[in-house]
């Protein structure tokens, strides 16, 4: 076992957060009508992708009815959709869609994960909560030596990464970088941050986010690599 596959076994073992736990547990008693009767993973989740990547992403958590559902991060859900067609327009990933685990879906160069691992009530954890998962993408950051590029999906998970990258390393720009759509700026060593909105809903369906602005995020992400 890989030092990685022992990471992503502790990640799925966790019980840390008592709301989280219940939270999602009670989702995959109680799914909406479209899901019923289907077996949830109702666990928290590890990262998904090459375990050699150069291309990390960082999202915020499992959607209640996506990853918390599938198994899977970013897997049964609208901003999986726009997520894994934006990385095989790419050449990331080996195919469009992420409906579930057994899909065959396979990333290259590329490793997805998020700041908190378990699905929140009303996609918002809390600050403990935050604390509480940190670690382990403080770990994810020592484990993938050859990173190159990471991309933060939301204003959430880019103050995530910033918060584990100086546990690990130490050392951020001055001044702070700023969120923003597009924005970009390379660390102390040479890996270089993209900036993205989330591709959720509410980014999607209001036009704040579009699918060329999606596609430009990893477009500056592949002339890198």
């Amino acid at each position: 076992m890989t030092e990685l596959d022992k990471l992503t076994a502790a990640v799925i073992a966790c019980r840390k957060c008592p709301r989280l736990v219940r939270w999602r547990e009670a989702v995959a008693r109680h799914p909406p009508r479209r899901y019923q009767g289907t077996d949830y993973w109702a666990k928290p989740l590890g990262g998904f992708g090459d375990p050699k990547a150069r291309l990390l992403i960082v999202g915020l958590a499992p959607a209640a009815h996506g990853g918390n559902r599938t198994g899977r991060i970013f897997t049964g859900d609208r901003s999986g959709d726009w997520l894994y067609a934006a990385l095989y327009s790419r050449g990331f990933a080996s195919q469009p869609k992420s409906k579930d685990r057994q899909d065959g879906l396979k990333l290259k160069d590329c490793y997805i994960t998020a700041a908190v691992r378990c699905a929140p009530p009303g996609n918002k954890p809390t600050k403990a909560e935050f604390a509480r998962c940190r670690p382990y993408l403080v770990q994810e950051l020592k484990l993938f030596i050859n990173l190159r590029v990471v991309i933060v999906l939301g204003k959430i998970a880019f103050d995530s990464f910033l918060a584990a990258y100086q546990e690990c390393v130490g050392a951020i720009p001055k001044p702070r970088p700023k969120f923003g759509h597009g924005a970009s700026f390379v660390l102390s060593n040479d890996i270089k941050v993209i900036c993205s909105y989330h591709p959720s809903q509410q980014n999607t369906f209001t036009g704040k986010l579009t699918r060329p602005m999606f596609d430009d995020v990893f477009k500056q992400a592949r002339a890198v690599l």
